[in-house]
């Protein structure tokens, strides 16, 4: 993809986001969501039976569709997207990647496979075309909260795992560097060194964990940038003044490009990108300084694997408009999105921080038949883990689950005692976000 092409989404894209007003983004978000639909009724026999006796002549008509969610997307997945893609295939692709640690490279040298464990139910396959991820470098200039004054980038990526998707991030200008969440802190920051990055990218609580080693930080980063956890006020502050740079947050989900930080580092809804509905108890559309029950996402750009009112279990806030004068709606806080890190002892006798997300991959790719699980620390040497089974052999899930645990967790010198009890998990319910991750520890973190 060319840097003219590239040059071009960021300005069409800052363009919109910065000047579009109220109207346009109605007009905008009309036009593309009756597009859409007039797509997928042709070419997903899914939304074709789903949206059989309806008609759709605007958004409030949209408004009255029937919603989907990552249950009724896997169980439909060969009706549902437009490619002829079939799940057995795509998934044995995503779990081969996942197990050889390999998370590069297209399916059909076409498409990017993203694998989600998500916070209830199993395993989600997401599948984004090659044409737009080759556009990543634009699209990240424009709403990935950096801007055009801290080129050439130079970025250091820190997430539980990588993919093609964010390895198409790099561009002309922008060279991106992965490590594993589960890298040393002081190695990470030898990275940062020898590759002189300027801009950082981490969840929260593995910067929590760079704090004590900024001392051998040798440059200062132009900016942080946070996902995958809720970046909280306070620690925004802190994480800034640690590391005397700016502090911003982006909402990315495997549905999405959700929200995107503006100028004055607050979130906004990506509204071209995404038609997101945050309604009530009552399914009405909430207003500033209310937090929605309920959150429908519209993938406006994803046509192989089209979503349409995707009910997500993440629940939002809506903030007042904003200063930087953007009229996309501000989310003045994002709510449940921060599971706890757990902190086992490594044989020397060191507390270890291990991601939840990391643990999830290891458990929901152990077995289909794992419907759901809770993770419970009781100290740095002992965990309990609660799992749902649908129609297994327990004790071989079980005994294939301790062996994975071990294994993986050998890597980084932990010996810890699993508990393993297989129990009916029932989710809540209510529109309360289901917790996977307990902590029983009295650690700062």
């Amino acid at each position: 993809m060319s840097l003219l092409r590239h040059l071009i989404d960021y300005f069409r894209l800052n363009r919109q986001f910065y000047r579009f007003t109220p109207t346009e983004i109605r007009r905008y978000q009309e036009k593309a969501v009756l597009k859409l639909v007039l797509q997928v009724r042709a070419q997903s026999p899914f939304y074709r039976d789903l949206y059989a006796e309806h008609a759709v002549n605007n958004l409030a008509d949209f408004g009255e569709l029937p919603t989907i969610n990552k249950s009724v997307m896997m169980a439909h997945f060969d009706r549902l997207n437009t490619a002829g893609l079939q799940l057995d295939e795509v998934m044995d692709f995503a779990l081969n990647k996942e197990l050889k640690h390999d998370y590069l490279g297209y399916f059909q040298d076409q498409f990017v496979i993203g694998l989600s464990s998500g916070t209830s139910g199993n395993k989600g396959i997401y599948v984004t075309p090659k044409a737009l991820t080759e556009r990543l470098p634009g699209v990240f200039l424009a709403r990935g909260g950096v801007r055009l004054s801290d080129l050439p980038l130079r970025i250091l990526f820190v997430l539980r795992v990588f993919s093609q998707g964010f390895s198409d991030i790099n561009g002309p200008m922008i060279k991106l560097t992965y490590q594993s969440s589960m890298t040393d802190p002081a190695k990470l920051i030898e990275t940062c060194n020898h590759m002189r990055a300027n801009i950082l990218m981490a969840p929260p609580s593995l910067l929590r964990q760079l704090l004590p080693h900024l001392a051998l930080l040798k440059r200062p980063l132009r900016r942080v940038i946070t996902y995958a956890e809720v970046l909280n006020p306070l620690e925004k502050s802190r994480f800034a003044t640690a590391f005397q740079a700016p502090v911003v947050e982006i909402y990315q989900a495997s549905e999405g490009q959700l929200a995107s930080p503006c100028r004055y580092g607050n979130l906004h809804i990506n509204e071209d990108l995404v038609y997101v509905e945050l309604l009530d108890e009552n399914n009405k559309a909430i207003q500033a300084g209310q937090r929605a029950q309920k959150m429908l996402v519209t993938n406006l750009v994803n046509t192989v694997q089209p979503l349409l009112r995707y009910e997500m279990n993440d629940l939002v806030e809506l903030g007042e408009a904003c200063p930087c004068g953007s009229h996309f709606r501000v989310i003045s806080q994002v709510i449940g999105r921060n599971d706890d890190v757990l902190y086992l002892r490594t044989r020397s006798g060191v507390l270890c921080p291990v991601y939840p997300d990391l643990v999830s991959r290891w458990i929901i790719t152990t077995d289909d038949q794992i419907r759901e699980f809770i993770v419970e620390q009781i100290d740095p040497n002992h965990v309990l883990l609660r799992l749902d089974l649908v129609g297994a052999d327990e004790s071989d899930v079980v005994n294939r689950l301790h062996a994975r645990l071990d294994s993986e967790l050998a890597a980084f010198d932990i010996d810890c005692q699993f508990t393993v009890v297989v129990e009916r998990i029932p989710l809540p319910e209510n529109n309360s976000k289901h917790k996977r991750f307990i902590s029983h520890l009295s650690i700062d973190k």
